[in-house]
């Protein structure tokens, strides 16, 4: 489609006709002879008419119009294209421990207990897929920590990682502060404020090198953004010979810690007890860390300017050059 970028402009078209009817004109001479230093060389004025010639008039007129419509920018726009915006570098930790076998919590609206792994996995995966246009990787983290997807635009493959994914894959205890430590690493090349990490732990720090107040400093100074999600059930009927008790199955959560290192970083600490309050979770991230959005479009737009400047640069140079006298002769002699 063709537009002018600039159409305003064309207001200036008539300023030569105001010109010339607004500014007073110029007195021409009549019968006189110009005489060059050269001997014998003598131009006639006086033969010629006074106003301008006919066809440098046009052309001059040519070269004005030429260039307003240049200066206008023409342009032709293509149509609409898909741009793929730069999104996140995203990171999902998640804790393969043995306690995330413990069967406090339920999947949808069933009341069947289920292990706290499951429903990570089934509600992180449907979290994974919704980040069109992030890069998305996983880390699994137990007595140590291991990346088992690298960052990727390929979502359907993170989240069939982590469906695959088993307890004590990683192994039985909890490396936080090395799942923070690997995170930071994998990050820490990426653009600075695209940097982020969910952390999802059931537990307290009992394994791996690097302490996780280490780790809090080391993504800090990385720009990497934690957010992390305490996950189990605050209340749990466990049933024995002496009858049955209520207990607290997250007893060992580090709560304090995982607040302080989102508090650290610039993101945020969640509680999931249930499901529910884990997709409601997922969802204030997706808030909180808009995912690329793959409906916006671009225009291509080709610059049609040049052609009428560079007519215009031709016509006044033509006008320029057409004689605006006539050579009578050379007289002979001295």
């Amino acid at each position: 489609m063709f537009e002018l970028a600039w159409p305003w402009l064309l207001a200036a078209l008539p300023l030569p006709l105001l010109a010339a009817w607004l500014l007073p004109r110029g007195r021409t001479g009549s019968g006189s002879a110009l005489r060059l230093p050269h001997p014998g060389l003598v131009l006639d004025t006086a033969s010629q008419p006074a106003p301008v010639p006919r066809l440098r008039r046009w052309l001059a007129l040519a070269a004005w119009l030429l260039l307003v419509v240049a200066a206008a920018r023409p342009q032709w726009l293509g149509p609409p294209e898909d741009v793929a915006r730069t999104g996140r570098d995203l990171l999902l930790a998640v804790d393969t421990s043995g306690s995330m076998s413990i069967e406090d919590m339920q999947l949808g609206s069933t009341t069947v207990p289920t292990p706290r792994f499951n429903v990570i996995q089934a509600i992180g995966a449907d979290f994974v897929e919704r980040r069109k246009g992030d890069r998305v990787g996983l880390i699994l983290f137990g007595s140590r920590a291991y990346l088992l997807v690298p960052l990727t635009f390929d979502l359907g493959t993170v989240a069939r990682q982590l469906h695959e994914s088993a307890i004590g894959l990683a192994g039985r205890e909890t490396a936080i502060g090395d799942a923070v430590g690997l995170a930071v690493k994998r990050l820490r090349d990426r653009p600075e404020n695209q940097r982020v990490l969910v952390l999802l732990t059931d537990g307290v720090n009992n394994a791996g090198e690097l302490d996780p107040r280490k780790a809090t400093e080391l993504a800090g100074a990385n720009h990497v953004r934690i957010y992390t999600i305490g996950i189990g059930a605050e209340a749990m009927r466990v049933d024995s010979l002496f009858g049955s008790r209520i207990v607290n199955p997250s007893e060992d959560l580090d709560e304090a810690m995982l607040q302080a290192m989102a508090e650290q970083t610039g993101g945020r600490y969640f509680r999931a007890r249930n499901s529910g309050e884990l997709a409601g979770i997922y969802a204030a991230i997706d808030q909180l860390e808009p995912a690329a959005d793959k409906a916006d479009s671009l225009r291509p737009v080709q610059e049609l300017y040049w052609p009428p400047l560079a007519l215009s640069l031709l016509a006044g140079g033509f006008a320029l050059v057409l004689p605006g006298f006539r050579l009578r002769g050379l007289q002979a002699g001295p």
